[in-house]
């Protein structure tokens, strides 16, 4: 219980300035959290049915997606799918403070590219600076002072384009209004697929145009498509260090992961000879930077022999050569099954049934990786009703639920705090290092810091915002009756850190 204990005296702090004293019946709503099992799903117009589908297939209810998933949960599921294929295929909703992430990508590239240069003389500058100053120091003169232009360049450009994108991100798997919440499910889904780490500096610009015009716009498409979206997007071809690779000196990093982690994966019977040969093909994908260009495929670095790949033979044929190996391999057998156990990690359970995956899997072969299709098999399947199969939130399921029941992102506050939150428990925005991207299992996030890190966020939150009353419906009848003996401020906080919320 020292815990539990730990996370009273936490809450108690956070309410004492303004509200009474919490009693320790709403505690044991955390206890409950590590003990409990979830209410078993009723009828199609229950709660619990409401609550699955709109907590899977988005980030929860809100005023509007309660009532309307209450009239038949699985229909309005369905009704999901067709709405967020048709917003992919428009323009995202972009606050005007976020807009130049979705610039022209060339446009993106020739100011990565003035600001590399900007650096570049600065630096230049700097190293001269000191032979200057010995001069003047010879000739008795004082040093000149130096100017604020000749601070540090901090990459402004670059940072803001980064930071514009995880606000994005927060705005829009919160507010309908910004984004359709499955579109931004798949989103994220579709990114932590294909990740790519905000740490390495040079991807920092592009990465919310990889987002939007990758994760997103192919996010129910066809699974090549995403594919070959991803691989000519300068992000990862930065990220994974294509664009460096040439005939004169071959890289292995982005072939070996879209071999392991984005279509096959690691069992799946290919060899270190594969996934040469498959560098060999890509050789001449590159960023042009100096031109000004995102993406460009230079025949004079591309390895012009013949290659084999997975017992396939390959002629030099320019950047096609590059492009149909991927479609096979987004075609493979093993992508599909590797796809399909990822779709029902995500949106059924940790461990999945194999019939479903099964299923799954075949409606990719079938369809040749249509991934609206896919989801249509998912959410038809009774496995992703069964109640017995549970999933726990992680630590952005969790901020974009909290945010969506307070009503989306409302000022940059929210954006600052959410961020802290996330850096916080295991899972800044966009800050994966390697390319598996993060996991989603409830062994990796359920812990009992993670825990009080989300009531501190939980609590924070609810200092400025209305209560969700609408909430209540899907708390079990003991969280009710518990939260109800709470003053306002109190039950607001926990009802976004109750056991019921962290389900999905």
């Amino acid at each position: 219980m020292k815990n539990h204990r730990s996370l009273k005296a936490l809450i108690q702090k956070k309410s004492r300035m303004s509200v009474p004293k919490l009693s320790s019946l709403s505690l044991a709503l955390w206890l409950a959290l590590l003990t409990a099992s979830p209410a078993k799903a009723q009828s199609d117009t229950s709660p619990q049915a409401a609550w699955r589908a709109t907590s899977r297939l988005g980030y929860g209810p809100s005023p509007a997606t309660a009532q309307a998933a209450q009239t038949g949960a699985k229909a309005w599921g369905l009704l999901q799918i067709d709405a967020a294929f048709a917003a992919s295929k428009q323009a995202p909703s972009l606050p005007p403070e976020f807009a130049q992430i979705n610039a022209p990508l060339d446009d993106i590239t020739k100011d990565f590219q003035a600001e590399r240069l900007a650096r570049r003389t600065l630096r230049e500058e700097r190293t001269a600076a000191p032979s200057a100053n010995a001069t003047n120091m010879t000739n008795n003169m004082a040093a000149p002072a130096m100017t604020p232009n000749a601070m540090p360049v901090q990459d402004p450009f670059s940072r803001d384009m980064a930071r514009s994108a995880a606000g994005w991100r927060l705005a829009a798997c919160s507010d309908a209004n910004i984004e359709q919440p499955l579109l931004a499910k798949m989103t994220e889904f579709w990114f932590n697929h294909l990740n790519v780490f905000v740490g390495k500096a040079v991807t920092r610009p592009f990465m919310g145009h990889y987002v939007i015009n990758v994760a997103r716009a192919h996010a129910l498409g066809k699974f090549e498509d995403l594919l070959l979206a991803s691989a000519r997007h300068p992000a990862m071809l930065f990220y994974l260090d294509q664009a460096q690779s040439n005939v004169r000196g071959i890289n292995e990093n982005y072939a070996r992961e879209l071999m392991e982690l984005h279509t096959l994966g690691v069992n799946a019977g290919y060899t270190q000879n594969d996934v040469r040969e498959l560098a060999r093909i890509l050789t001449g994908w590159t960023v042009p930077l100096g031109q000004g260009k995102s993406f460009d495929f230079v025949p004079r670095l591309h390895d012009t022999a013949d290659k084999v790949l997975l017992g396939r033979t390959f002629k030099s044929d320019g950047v096609r050569e590059g492009e149909e190996a991927i479609v096979m391999l987004a075609r493979h057998p093993a992508t599909a099954r590797r796809i399909a156990t990822r779709l029902a990690t995500t949106f059924v359970a940790d461990q999945p049934p194999q019939a479903l995956v099964d299923r799954l899997a075949a409606t990719f072969t079938r369809t040749q990786g249509d991934i609206r299709a896919i989801m249509l098999t998912l959410v038809t399947s009774d496995e992703f009703w069964d109640a017995g199969n549970t999933l726990f939130k992680t630590p952005l399921d969790y901020a974009c639920s909290a945010l969506t029941a307070a009503g989306g992102v409302r000022e940059p506050r929210d954006i600052n705090q959410t961020l802290g939150f996330l850096a916080q428990v295991g899972q800044p925005m966009h800050g994966w290092q390697t390319p598996d991207g993060y996991k989603t299992d409830a062994a990796t996030w359920l812990a009992p810091e993670a825990l009080t890190r989300r009531a501190d966020f939980a609590l924070g939150l609810a200092n400025r915002i209305p209560e969700p009353v609408y909430l209540q419906t899907f708390l079990s009848a003991a969280s009710q009756e518990r939260i109800a003996h709470e003053p306002t401020l109190v039950r607001t906080g926990l009802m976004l850190a109750s056991p019921d919320f962290m389900r999905k």
